[in-house]
């Protein structure tokens, strides 16, 4: 199982990057924090100090057609803010 799946790259996740050293990926939804911890630690090479987890619910959108109603959702996300110890950081953008 492949705990990370990519970055989130969003102008509110670097600009947290930057100045409070909190880095956002999108992780799978059945791991747990420390899953997430080690899969951090061993890829990067950093020391985590905190992890915080959080689940977006799918969107269900519906549109009306000729057809009738076609009814679509998105993908339930798992989203993990990683805080790294003081004066460490991970350099996504190489």
């Amino acid at each position: 199982m492949s705990v990370l799946i990519r970055p989130v790259i969003s102008e509110k996740a670097t600009n947290s990057s930057e100045v409070l050293s909190q880095y956002s990926f999108y992780v799978n939804p059945k791991a747990n924090k420390l899953q997430i911890k080690e899969a951090v630690e061993k890829a990067y090479g950093v020391t985590v100090t905190k992890v915080s987890t959080l689940i977006s619910s799918p969107q269900v959108k519906t549109r009306f057609t000729k057809t009738g109603i076609q009814v679509g959702k998105s993908n339930k996300m798992k989203k993990a803010i990683i805080h790294v110890a003081e004066g460490q950081e991970i350099d996504l953008f190489s």
